[in-house]
Order: C-alpha cells, then structure tokens, then sequence
C-alpha cells in the first residue's frame, strides 16, 4: 500500500462529499422505504464505492481501508442508514478476496471478462447455521437476522460451526457464500434507528454449499487465507476481525460529526424559549459544542494512527502482535460509545425541540444507539480483553 491519501483516494473522498446532499435528500425516503433507493446502490456503482477494497484483477481498486473509512463517514454525515450497508456490503468485496480462487470465480466472473466483479454481497455472520458434513462440502440450513443491504446483493456470507469429525477435535466456525437463489429473505425490519438499512431476515433450508465456498475463521485471525495465494497484497493480509469491526464501527463517526454540525447550525439562530437569550452566547452551549468538537477529533486521530501502524507493518512484512491487535479492537468498539456519547450530549442540549422527529437530532440520536448495539461496538468485552492481557494473562477474544 502506498502512501496515504494519494490523489485517487481523495477523489473518492471527494465524490462521497460530493454525494452528500443528493443522499440528505433522499434520507426520509430511504427510512420510510426501510431499504436504500435503488437511486443510492446505482450512484455507489458508478462513483466505485464498492470496488475501494476489491483486487485490482477483478476490476477493484485495492486501496488502503482507511479510504473505505473515510468515504463511510462523508456518507454518513449525509445519511447513516446508507454509510451502514455501504460498509457491510462494501467490506464483503475485501473478505471475499480471501475466500479460495474458485469461489471468486463463482461470484465475480473470470478475471478480466466483461461485468466481472460486479456483484454484491450482504451477511449474517451469527453463527446459528445447522451444518453436517456431505461429499464435497455440507448441508447447510437455519436463520439469520440483521442482513443490512440485502434486497440489493446476489450472494451471502453467513455464520456456522462445521462439527468436528473426530474425537478432541473443536467445532470450527466458518463463513458460507451463498447464492440468491438459495435462500430466502424474511422482511421483519421494523426499527427505530438504522431503519433504512433493510437489515432483514435470511432463512436456508437444506442447501449444499461447496467446500470452496468456505472460509474459516481461524485463517482469517491468522492471516492465512486461501485467497493470500492470488491476492498477494498487503491489503489482504491484514487480521480479518479488525477490518471487519471498523466497517460497523466507522458510521458512528459520522452520525456525531453530522450531529455537531446540525446543533451548531440550530443553535446559532436559536434563542431559548425559557430564558429569552440567545443559546449561541450561552456558556454552557459553547463549551458543549467545543468539547463535542474535541471528542470526534480524537476519535479519527486514534483510529487512524491504528490503520497507519497496521499497515505499515503488513506492508513490510512485519507480524502484528497481540497486544496490539487487542488495544485496536478496543479502540475501534470505545468509539462507538464515544460518538454515542457526543450525540446524546448535543440531543440533551438541544431542548423539547429535539424529540420531534424533524429535529435532526432526531434521528441521529436514533441511529446512533442502533449502531452501539452492533455486537461489534459493544465496549465492555474487549475493554476486559484489554485488561487481562495488560495485566499478563491472554486473549479470549480471536475476533481480532
């Protein structure tokens, strides 16, 4: 990976802002819908948002995550529902490359051809599948909730221990690629936050999926994927768990950055029913405003700082330690909180107003606490990970 940002990462940077008040506009449309316009998807295609972390050879841009990040925020200053299945979707091109050559094959075409690369992706990683072994992969079965983006792909990752075949061997989690046509999608999206993220239901009855189109968890937390051999970039050879977990991580940000600017640009103009005065003079208002400022700018140092690290280390070919990894997974989860927290602040500060669902605190306060209930951004697991490992004991979380 080159240095960070060249001139085409800030082009894309560029065309996500650019974006920004075509997706603001559509932001109602896309809550009452539940899903995304078939508009957003199209616009997303062409600005190449889905290619940021695809491999060159199947037309992808191949680009370092922290474009990817960077492009998810600028949209989610515009629309939060959309930066949330642009990054589920989008780092699913990423965990793909990963995956065996055939199992590229299967989705994106041969490499080259006209149209390869063009599909999409959506997930469940729970891992409730029901799986036994047959001739040349399993029989898979189950359902999965949260499928973000889901009306929009033609294949899916989903979770699922593979039994073990012999005495004292351990069950091993897996990712299963599957088509559309083997499974089905259950619209039970009815929410408060995120609502347009058309976060649905998948169910699989029965169907065989080919070894190939397997991936295992332990590989990626070792990096050493099957896919390593044709994508030998730096890129795809960074921890899985990290990656994964900054791409529903990342929204966040951007939902306390739109937020600021909103409770900035409502508090300039505003004076207070109850007192008379105008809130921009108010103390209380201007500090709230400065520390929200603050917060965010810490968050992105932070998060970028890690990206830089990790990415200079893979590039040279460096390993990436432990400790390390489980400090930047705790980063990635403390943001989250961090941004819920300045979001709260801003909706607490600005009055009655702010209930009415066409404050726009409104639906960041909404949103924000969507995303903070990703299992992913949860704080405390990987706080107490931390912990443990500073205070000399060892890793219970490989999701790193």
């Amino acid at each position: 990976m080159s240095s960070w940002p060249d001139a085409l990462d800030r082009e894309l940077i560029e065309r996500a802002r650019a974006l920004g008040p075509k997706l603001r506009k559509r932001a109602n449309k896309t809550s009452e819908d539940r899903m995304l316009p078939a508009e957003t998807v199209a616009d997303f295609v062409e600005a190449g948002f889905y290619r940021i972390l695809q491999p060159e050879r199947w037309g992808g841009l191949e680009r370092d995550p922290r474009t990817f990040f960077a492009v998810q925020i600028e949209i989610a200053k515009a629309c939060a529902s959309t930066a949330w299945v642009l990054g589920v979707v989008g780092v699913h091109a990423w965990q793909l490359a990963l995956f065996d050559e055939q199992a590229q094959c299967d989705v994106w075409g041969e490499p080259g051809a006209d149209g390869a690369g063009s599909a999409l992706i959506s997930s469940s990683y729970m891992p409730v599948g029901k799986v036994k072994h047959v001739d040349g992969g399993y029989r898979f079965s189950g359902r999965w909730s949260f499928s973000s983006g889901c009306d929009h792909c033609q294949w899916i990752f989903l979770g699922g221990f593979v039994p073990p075949r012999g005495e004292g061997q351990r069950p091993d989690m897996r990712t299963f690629l599957l088509p559309r046509a083997d499974y089905e999608i259950v619209d039970v999206w009815h929410t408060s936050g995120l609502r347009g993220t058309g976060s649905k239901d998948i169910v699989v009855d029965d169907v065989f999926v080919p070894e190939h189109r397997t991936h295992r968890f332990a590989d990626g937390f070792k990096c050493e994927s099957p896919g390593n051999e044709t994508n030998p970039g730096p890129l795809y050879k960074l921890p899985f768990g990290q990656v994964f977990v900054r791409s529903v991580s990342t929204t966040a940000i951007g939902i306390a950055a739109r937020a600021l600017q909103d409770y900035c640009d409502v508090a300039a103009q505003r004076v207070s029913q109850a007192q008379g005065k105008k809130v921009k003079e108010d103390l209380h208002a201007q500090e709230i405003a400065a520390r929200c400022h603050a917060e965010l700018d810490e968050i992105g140092l932070v998060l970028n700082r890690n990206f830089e690290a990790m990415t200079l280390k893979v590039a040279a070919g460096e390993p990436l330690n432990i400790g390390d990894r489980v400090r930047w997974r705790h980063d990635s989860s403390r943001a989250v909180q961090k941004a819920g927290r300045v979001v709260n602040e801003l909706f607490l500060q600005s009055g009655g107003r702010a209930i009415f669902l066409d404050h726009p605190l409104n639906r960041a306060f909404a949103d924000i606490h969507a995303a903070q209930a990703h299992f992913a951004n949860k704080q405390s697991p990987p706080a107490a990970n931390l912990g443990r490992i500073m205070l000399g004991g060892h890793t219970t979380d490989f999701f790193i």
